[in-house]
């Protein structure tokens, strides 16, 4: 058995030595060579810590440049997907909003430039116009009380409280479950309202007392209440980390001068927070813009843009599904940039 064991040993001890030598001796010398060459041509040339492209162009190859190509070449394939993905998308969809565009078995999609035609009839349409200004009030309603709710939330969850880790849990539950086909069978299913609140007679007071503008996004509020407060559990999360940041012998000095928690929440940690605060606004408003409206206006646009033929009064054509996009598109951008805009305000009137 010892003669066994001795003679595989020799063996593999002979093997690897083979395979050091050869790769010493070939592969080494073929890499070295493949090195020297993509590092020595007429497109890249090496020459200690410079690099020559195209004969002309010479960089400094230093330690902070070095770093930040890794760091380029690490997302390579984020940036490559995102370009092919998103990037050319959007831009494919803008160059048809101002298109008449349909879709032909034998050549494709046909275009034809029709300017600024789209945008109008966006505008002009009788039956997207009360969709758009529910969903701008909805978002001046809704975003700041998630941020209110997240605030308070992560206050009381940044105290010395048992289970801590399990309160945070559950808070942050809601946005796993709330995406794609789930938050979808949960609004079929209408589990996303409180019944006390939606059977009401404050809902029927406000639909027969206040205007439609008004009346339809805040009862769209109170029969979503719960759809509305599960997106919450980012911002707490994120206004929970700011907290954790604060150091506590600045809460112990105020304490010791006098300050109540009401004065240390109003003095040190909302103005501590308030950075964080955009941050929420934007996840808010793409957030619901993604799962909660676009039931309303972007399966309008996929219904012009998918039934009846282009000789039909209904149909409308990609075109014109692009143009409700990026007005939508436009419209939340209109309304983070309002909301940043007010925060920034604030920021400054407190300098």
């Amino acid at each position: 058995m010892k003669n066994i064991l001795k003679s595989i040993a020799q063996f593999l001890n002979k093997f690897f030595e083979k395979i050091g030598n050869f790769y010493t001796h070939k592969v080494s010398k073929g890499i070295d060579k493949a090195k020297f060459i993509l590092e020595h041509n007429f497109l890249i040339r090496r020459e200690g810590l410079t690099l020559t492209l195209f004969s002309f162009l010479k960089i400094n190859v230093t330690r902070k440049r070095r770093e930040a190509f890794y760091g380029i070449m690490f997302i390579m394939l984020w940036i490559i997907g995102f370009l092919i993905f998103t990037l050319y998308p959007m831009f494919y969809s803008l160059y048809l909003s101002f298109n008449e565009a349909y879709y032909s078995l034998e050549t494709g999609v046909e275009t034809t430039f029709i300017g600024f035609t789209n945008y109008l009839n966006v505008f002009r349409s009788q039956s997207l116009l009360p969709l758009f200004g529910t969903y701008i009030g909805k978002m001046i309603i809704a975003v700041p009380l998630i941020v209110v709710f997240s605030i308070l939330i992560a206050v009381l969850i940044n105290n010395p409280i048992k289970l801590k880790g399990i309160w945070r849990t559950i808070f942050f539950l809601p946005v796993i479950i709330s995406t794609g086909p789930v938050i979808n069978e949960l609004n079929n299913q209408n589990a996303t309202s409180i019944p006390a609140l939606e059977d009401s007679s404050v809902i029927v007071y406000i639909s027969e007392n206040l205007g439609p503008w008004l009346a339809n996004p805040i009862e769209a509020i109170l029969t979503s209440m719960l759809l509305i407060l599960w997106y919450a559990g980012i911002p707490i999360l994120i206004f929970l980390a700011g907290l954790q940041k604060i150091d506590g012998s600045i809460y112990e000095a105020a304490s010791i001068d006098g300050a109540s928690p009401w004065d240390r929440f109003w003095k040190i940690t909302l103005p501590s927070i308030k950075p964080l605060i955009s941050v929420s606004v934007i996840y808010i408003v793409v957030s619901m813009s993604l799962f909660v409206e676009p039931e309303g206006i972007l399966d309008l646009a996929r219904l012009h843009m998918l039934i009846g033929a282009p000789d039909s009064n209904f149909w409308f054509g990609y075109g014109y599904a692009a143009a409700i996009a990026w007005v939508y598109f436009l419209l939340m951008v209109i309304i983070m940039g309002v909301f940043i805009l007010i925060l920034s305000a604030r920021r400054k009137e407190n300098r």
